[in-house]
C-alpha cells in the first residue's frame, strides 16, 4: 500500500517500523473495551500492519518492529502462514475481528492489555515469547498444536463472557510445546480451558485463576506433560479437573484451592505420575476425588479435605504429610465409591511403616480386616468377631497374653480346688496346679503334668478348653513376635 493511501496514523506506524519504535495513540487512562468509538486519529486498517510486518520497510543497522499502543484495529490482521520475523507488539489496542496467525512464523506475539473478540493461532511457530498478559477475550483463543520457544504469559487475562456457553474451549493449548512456562496467574475463563497432551518444559502457573464451566471439565489437562511444577494455589474451579496421565514430576501445589464440581469429579488425576501433591489449607472438595492409579512420592492432604466420595484404589505414595494418628486418616478409606478394596489400606499400612510408626500399621490392618468382615456372610462375620474380640485378627498380641493369663490363673484355681487323678498313681510326679495348667495352654512346652493327670467330668471339659485356646493364643503372639523382627 502506498504512503499516500495511507492515514495519518498509519504513516506514523509506517514511519516508525523499520526504526523499531513505538507509537502511542493512547488519550489518558483510556479503557480498550470502549475502543469502537475511537476516532480516526487513533484507527489503523489491519491490512496495513499485514504488510508492514510481511513486506515493510527496513532500516541497517536498526532492528524492526511493530509497537503500537491504544490503537483502534479494524478488519482482520490475517497473518495466515505467513512468516513474519519481526516482533509484534500490541498493546492496549480494541481489535474489531480475531487475528487469524494460524500456521504462522513468528518472532513474539505480545497483545498485552487489549480487548480482542479470539485469537486464532493454531501451529503457531513463535520464537520469542507469547503474551496476552491483561487481555480480554469475548472469543476463543486457539493456540492448539503450537510450537512456542519461550514462555506463554496469560496472567490478568479474562477469557469469554460470564454466564454464556462459547461451545468450545476458551483457551486451547492442546498439544501445544512451549520452551518454558505457561504463565496464567490470575487467569480468569468463562469456559473451558484445555491443556490435554501439551508439553511445558517448565512450569504450569494457575495461582489465584478462577476457572467456570459447570458441569464441564473446565481444566482439560490429560496426558500433559511438565518440566518442573504445577502452581494452583488458591485455584478456585466450577467443573472438573482432569489431570488424567499428567506427568509433573515436582509438586502439583493446590494448597488454598476452592476445587467444585457438586455431583461430579471436582478432581481427576487418575494414572498420574506426581513428584508431591498438596492440598494444604484447601477448601473441603465438592465433588468426587478420583487419584486411581496415581504415583506420588508425597501426598499432603489433610483429612477435613477430603470429599465424601473418593476413588483411590491403586494410589501409590511414599510419604503421606502430615503425620496423623490412623484413626484420622481411616475415615476416608470408607469413603472409596467403589467399596472395599483391600490396596487403599495397605498402601496407608506401607506409609505408616515408612516412617515407623508400626502401632498405626497394625491399626491401619485391624481396620482393614474389619471392613473386609462386612463383606462376608454371616458365618464367616462371627467367626471374625471372635477372631477380633480375642486377639484382634493377631495385630494385638498383647491381648492374646492376656487372654492366655486369664485363662492360666482360671485353670490354677479350679485344679487347685479339685486335684485330678493321676493316670499311674506309682509314676505321677507330685502335681502342681499352676505347672498343669500351664502344661495345657503351651502346646510345645511339655513340663509332665499334663500327661501324667487326667481330669474328668467338667475339668476334663475345661481341659480341652485350655489346650484349644492355647494353641490360638501361642500361635498369635508367635505370630506378632515375628512380624515385629521382620520389619526390624
Amino acid at each position: 500500500m502506498e504512503p499516500m493511501e495511507l492515514t495519518p496514523a498509519e504513516r506514523r506506524v509506517r514511519e516508525a517500523f523499520p526504526l523499531g519504535e513505538g507509537v502511542d495513540f493512547r488519550q489518558g487512562d483510556d479503557d480498550p473495551a470502549r475502543g469502537a468509538s475511537w476516532g480516526p486519529e487513533r484507527t489503523l486498517r489491519a491490512e496495513v500492519l499485514r504488510d508492514l510486518l510481511l513486506d515493510g520497510p527496513v532500516r541497517d543497522g536498526r532492528t524492526a518492529g511493530l509497537k503500537v499502543t491504544g490503537a483502534r484495529i479494524t478488519g482482520r490482521l490475517d497473518l495466515k502462514y505467513g512468516a513474519v520475523g519481526h516482533p509484534v507488539r500490541l498493546r492496549s489496542c480494541h481489535f474489531a475481528e480475531a487475528p487469524d496467525l494460524y500456521g504462522a512464523r513468528i518472532g513474539a506475539l505480545v497483545l498485552s492489555g487489549s480487548v480482542l473478540p479470539g485469537l486464532t493461532a493454531g501451529n503457531l511457530r513463535a520464537e520469542g515469547v507469547v503474551r496476552v498478559t491483561g487481555c480480554r477475550f469475548t472469543g476463543p483463543v486457539r493456540l492448539q498444536g503450537a510450537k512456542l520457544s519461550a514462555a506463554f504469559f496469560a496472567d490478568g487475562a479474562r477469557l469469554g463472557e460470564p454466564g454464556e456457553d462459547p461451545g468450545e474451549a476458551v483457551l486451547q493449548l492442546n498439544h501445544a510445546e512451549v520452551g518454558t512456562d505457561v504463565w496464567a496467574p490470575g487467569l480468569v475463563a468463562h469456559g473451558r480451558v484445555h491443556l490435554n497432551g501439551a508439553v511445558v518444559r517448565g512450569q504450569v502457573n494457575l495461582d489465584d485463576a478462577e476457572l467456570t464451566a459447570p458441569g464441564r471439565t473446565v481444566l482439560h489437562a490429560e496426558v500433559l506433560v511438565v518440566g518442573t511444577d504445577v502452581h494452583a494455589m488458591r485455584l478456585r474451579t466450577r467443573g472438573r479437573v482432569n489431570l488424567a496421565g499428567a506427568r509433573v514430576p515436582r509438586q502439583l501445589n493446590l494448597a488454598h484451592a476452592r476445587l467444585s464440581d457438586p455431583g461430579g469429579t471436582a478432581l481427576r488425576a487418575s494414572s498420574a505420575v506426581i513428584g508431591e501433591l498438596w492440598l494444604r489449607d484447601a477448601a473441603p472438595v465438592e465433588g468426587t476425588v478420583n487419584l486411581r492409579r496415581a504415583q506420588l512420592d508425597l501426598l499432603h492432604v489433610p483429612p477435613e479435605v477430603w470429599p465424601d466420595r473418593v476413588r483411590i484404589d491403586g494410589l501409590g505414595y511414599r510419604v503421606l504429610t502430615p503425620h496423623l494418628p490412623a484413626e484420622r486418616r481411616l475415615p476416608l478409606l470408607e469413603r472409596e465409591q467403589d467399596g472395599y478394596l483391600p490396596q487403599p489400606y495397605e498402601q496407608l499400612a506401607t506409609a505408616y511403616r515408612t516412617v515407623g510408626d508400626d502401632a498405626a500399621a497394625r491399626t491401619v490392618q485391624l481396620a482393614r480386616l474389619r471392613r473386609h468382615r462386612r463383606t462376608l456372610p454371616p458365618y464367616a462375620r462371627l467367626w471374625g468377631w471372635l477372631q477380633d474380640a480375642a486377639v484382634g485378627y493377631g495385630f494385638r498380641p498383647l491381648r492374646a497374653a492376656g487372654w492366655l493369663l486369664l485363662l492360666l490363673c482360671t485353670g490354677t484355681l479350679a485344679f487347685a480346688l479339685h486335684r485330678p487323678p493321676a493316670l499311674k498313681p506309682a509314676e505321677a510326679p507330685v502335681f502342681n496346679p499352676f505347672v498343669y495348667a500351664l502344661d495345657l495352654l503351651l502346646p510345645v512346652v511339655d513340663f509332665g503334668q499334663g500327661s501324667a493327670f487326667a481330669p474328668r467330668g467338667w475339668y476334663q471339659w475345661l481341659s480341652y478348653l485350655l489346650i484349644a485356646t492355647g494353641w490360638v493364643l501361642a500361635t498369635t503372639i508367635a505370630a506378632g513376635v515375628t512380624r515385629s523382627l521382620n520389619r526390624q
